[in-house]
């Protein structure tokens, strides 16, 4: 299987060397890597240049998405650059994070879970900080939920959701999408993939809001905004920010901002988190 993958990097110079030698000594290597280096201002460029040197596999291109790093729209619309100068020969579609340590085999266990299940659409590991000189688990993961910096998807999964949307909530619609269209989302635990940088640790304070307004979009309604909200403030262990995610879901309905997805997807995913919430609850 063809791997392409594209990853977008902003001032990353203290760890996208350390990103591309994981990835450049996988066991199983990719076909192509394309950094996207939008608007930095430190050594970014320098050492990207070194590894395209190396590595034939290995290229960059330069763009400005913007200045704020606003969580969903920059790095969605960076990928999207990458993708654009790629061609069409890939198997597999990969938009990684320009601050994670892979283990060795992790492309090649990705390729094993799409070979072994051809209804495999989207899969990928699990992401780890460090704490107290170890490395735990990072509490906003889910067994069931695949994390936006390590995304791999089937080509035909990734044309079938009209691929990544440039917005606050891209990584939970694209798996929502893909289960839309028959497509299964697998995790593998076994995955330990170590996140230099933790989730949201540069976001912009204008964001405080986009949660609530990515719930909307999403065509969640307000039952299970509340619950969403409540559920992913205690994850992040500030229950204060549910009152800024219900803030954005209001203000967002109030300006008619448009939705992700359709009415007949909106539907289903109301009916699919219903039920997940009921198999949780039962």
């Amino acid at each position: 299987m063809n791997i392409y993958i594209v990853i977008a990097a902003h001032n990353e110079e203290r760890f996208i060397a350390k990103t591309l030698t994981s990835l450049a000594s996988q066991t199983l290597l990719p076909k192509k890597i394309i950094v996207v280096n939008d608007n930095s201002t430190d050594d970014t460029e320098n050492i990207v240049t070194k590894f395209c040197s190396e590595f034939d596999f290995i290229s960059q291109v330069k763009t400005n998405s913007s200045k704020d790093h606003m969580p969903g729209s920059k790095v969605i619309r960076a990928f999207s650059k990458g993708l654009s100068v790629l061609d069409s020969e890939f198997d597999i579609i990969c938009k990684f994070d320009a601050d994670l340590i892979f283990p060795s085999n992790y492309l090649e266990k990705i390729v094993y879970h799409f070979n072994e299940n051809p209804n495999v659409g989207m899969t990928g590991g699990f992401c780890y900080i460090e704490k107290n000189q170890d490395w735990i688990l990072e509490n906003l993961t889910n067994k069931d939920h695949i994390r936006g910096a390590l995304k791999a998807y089937r080509k035909a999964c990734f044309l079938d959701i009209n691929g990544l949307k440039p917005a606050m909530g891209w990584d939970t619609v694209d798996e929502l999408l893909a289960q839309y269209h028959n497509w299964e989302i697998k995790t593998d635990t076994s995955l330990h993939v170590k996140h230099l940088k933790p989730t949201g640790q540069k976001y912009n304070v204008k964001a405080r809001y986009k949660q609530g307004e990515a719930f909307y979009r999403m065509r969640y309604g307000f039952f299970i905004t509340l619950i969403a909200s409540f559920k992913l403030a205690l994850l992040k262990k500030r229950p204060m920010l549910i009152m800024d995610y219900l803030k954005g879901f209001f203000k967002a309905k109030r300006e008619r901002t448009p939705f992700l997805v359709s009415k007949s997807e909106g539907e289903f995913i109301r009916k699919l988190r219903i039920k997940n919430i009921k198999n949780k609850i039962l």
